[in-house]
Formats: structure tokens, C-alpha cells, sequence
């Protein structure tokens, strides 16, 4: 059994890195061919498909009568996406932040987050809940594509008429078959190898005698994060790191529009909501999200110490989530500290980095990417 359990997780890991990177080469060369620009790639055909695993993770628990790992699934992974990924990619190169993230597209993460709050307060997301959800799903993407292609539209006429018509070479059916099959083939890998990890872990989880919330918002977030994972890292990488972000925060949009959407839907009675989790870790998702328009908005940037303090973050709540299960003695030491001592600090060094970046940022002054 414990060979059995190594390989799973092993042979899941080596298939997320050969999957991200087969995923990121098909969707930068497609977006080269549709006009459609590496970030919104990142927001949607990448995001999409890396969030697969929590569509399916999602929709199999709620119809199996689990809605707390539904539920939890996609709380865990928006906090694991942030903290974790983000973090995880700026320590290994800075990121630099698009203009259409800190204007649009972060903003409606945070809208989106306090709408899950919001509609969770009568403990339950239901169908109705679901359908406003799916239809903001649509209306985001069918937005998204159209934008990106007129820009790069007008980006080209410009430089037409700055350096003459450029002959750019024929793009074959075969090529676009290609790219396409690369991003298919990718996402397939992805899922594949993200099921293989889920599956060991949970075994792992289940011989521990560990929740079905505590489940769904470490070990299962994280499992179906990994595609994110691997994705934004080879992305980073590869200097695709529009990708990369664009990647992370596509997926907590579409974790909270298409997953819960979706799940609450086809779920009977739609997800009945747990109170801990309402007061809980619904808020910690809501502050992470706010917390992303100072870091992005200083400099445009997200700086390896902007990495740490997210990646310090994640390692806390995970902590935090461990000792209030096993109700460790150091719980109550612990949260004192949490809630008198760090999250103070990091509220003020956050309103820090947003008053220094409004002073030093000219008017005007904003790099566009």
C-alpha cells in the first residue's frame, strides 16, 4: 500500500510538469495566432482547463452528498492560488502586473469573493445563486476575447503605419490542429496527474481520521491547485509570466463562477454552506483577494518579498488548519499571536505599500503590458 501510495504521487507530480509545459507552449503559440494576447490566454483557455480538476472534484461531491469538500474545494484553492502559486512565482522571478488586472480583473475577483459571502448567509448556494454565477461566467469570457482582439488589432495598425504592412507567414490548418491538440494533450496530462495525487493523498487523509472540511481546503485544494501549480511555475519559467498570473487569478475567477456555479446547480438542493467556513475561511479567500490590489498596484510589480509575505501566509493558515483539527494544546498560543500579532503587521505593511505607491506613481505613469 505505501508503494502503491509513492508511486501515485510521484507518477502524479511527473505528469503536472510534463502537462503545464505542454499546456503553456500550445496556448502561447495559439495566442500568437488568434491575436489574442498571452493574459487573457492565462485568464481563460489556461485558467479554464487548469481548474478542471476542481470542476470535476466539485461536481462529484456535491451529487455524492458531500457539499463541504465542494464547498471547501474551491475556498482552499483560491487561497492556495494566491498565497501559494503567486507567492511560490514570485520568489523564483519578479512578476510584472498588466494594467487589465489591477483595473478589471483583480477587482472582480474581490467583487466575486463578497458575493460568495454574501450569498452563503442563508447557508446555503443555491441554483438561483448558481445561475447568476454561470451568467457572469459568460458574459466575463465573451468580454475578455473580444477585447484582447481588438487591441492587438489596433497595436498592429499602428505599426503598419509606423514601419509599413508586415507579411506575416500563412497560419496552415495543421498548425492550429497542432496547437490545438498541444493545449488538449496538456490539459488531459494535467487532469490525469492531478487525480493520481488527489487520490493518494485522500487515502492518507482518510487512515489519519481527518475531516471532510479540512480535506477539501488543504488537501484537496492544494491537489487540484497543482495543474495551477505546475503551469504558472513552467510559465514563470519559460518568461511567460502573464501567463503565469494571468493563470492564477483566471482560476479563482472561474473556481468561483464556473465551479460553484455549476455544482450548486446540478447539485440537489443546491451546497448547503458550513457556518465554520461562512466565518472563516469565506473571509480569509475575501482578505487574500483585497489583499492582491496593494501588492499589484506597487510598482506594477510583484517583488520576492511580496512572494514571501504571501508565501509566509499560506504557510500560516495551513498551520492553523492542522492545529485546529488535531486541537493541539499550542491552538489557542497560536491564534493569539495570528490575530494580535502577524495579522496587524501585515495589514499596516499592506497600507504601507499602497500609500508609498500612490505617491511615487506619477499620473499617467502605468506600464501597460
Amino acid at each position: 500500500m505505501d508503494i502503491m501510495l509513492i508511486g501515485m504521487l510521484l507518477g502524479g507530480l511527473v505528469l503536472l510538469v510534463v502537462g503545464a509545459e505542454v499546456l503553456v507552449r500550445g496556448a502561447t503559440k495559439v495566442a500568437a495566432i488568434f491575436g489574442i494576447s498571452p493574459l487573457v490566454i492565462g485568464l481563460t483557455v489556461v485558467a479554464f482547463g487548469t481548474s478542471t480538476p476542481e470542476l470535476a472534484v466539485s461536481i462529484q461531491a456535491g451529487l455524492s452528498g458531500n457539499p463541504d469538500i465542494a464547498i471547501a474545494n474551491v475556498v482552499g484553492s483560491n487561497i492556495f492560488n494566491i498565497l501559494f502559486i503567486l507567492g511560490l512565482c514570485a520568489l523564483i522571478l519578479p512578476l510584472i502586473v498588466a494594467q487589465q488586472l489591477v483595473r478589471l480583473d483583480v477587482p472582480l475577483m474581490i467583487g466575486l469573493s463578497v458575493l460568495t459571502v454574501l450569498f452563503s448567509l442563508d447557508g446555503r448556494i443555491g441554483w438561483l445563486d448558481g445561475l447568476c454565477f454561470i451568467s457572469i461566467f459568460v458574459i466575463y469570457n465573451v468580454w475578455a476575447i473580444r477585447k484582447s482582439r481588438k487591441e492587438t488589432a489596433a497595436v498592429q495598425a499602428e505599426y503598419a503605419q509606423e514601419y509599413g504592412p508586415q507579411i506575416a507567414p500563412p497560419v496552415t490548418p495543421l498548425e492550429i490542429a497542432k496547437n490545438t491538440a498541444l493545449i488538449i494533450g496538456g490539459l488531459l496530462i494535467l487532469v490525469l496527474g492531478a487525480r493520481w495525487l488527489i487520490d493518494g493523498a485522500v487515502i492518507l487523509a482518510r487512515i489519519l481520521g481527518v475531516s471532510d472540511i479540512i480535506i477539501g481546503l488543504t488537501i484537496i485544494a492544494a491537489g487540484t491547485s497543482l495543474p495551477e501549480v505546475a503551469t504558472s511555475v513552467i510559465a514563470t519559467l519559460r518568461n511567460e509570466r502573464d501567463i503565469a498570473i494571468g493563470n492564477v487569478v483566471g482560476s479563482n475567477i472561474y473556481n468561483i463562477l464556473a465551479i460553484l456555479g455549476i455544482s450548486s446547480i446540478v447539485t440537489p438542493g443546491g451546497l448547503v454552506v458550513d457556518p465554520a467556513m461562512l466565518n472563516f475561511d469565506m473571509i480569509v479567500m475575501t482578505a487574500v483577494a483585497f489583499a492582491c490590489l496593494p501588492i499589484f498596484f506597487a510598482g506594477y510589480t510583484i517583488t520576492r518579498w511580496n512572494g514571501a509575505l504571501l508565501f509566509g501566509g499560506y504557510i500560516a493558515y495551513a498551520a492553523y488548519l492542522v492545529l485546529a483539527a488535531t486541537q493541539h494544546d499550542a491552538l489557542p498560543m497560536f491564534s493569539n499571536a495570528m490575530l494580535f500579532f502577524v495579522l496587524p503587521i501585515v495589514a499596516i505593511t499592506l497600507i504601507f505599500i499602497a500609500l508609498r505607491a500612490l505617491r511615487t506613481q506619477p499620473p499617467g505613469n502605468i506600464a501597460v503590458r
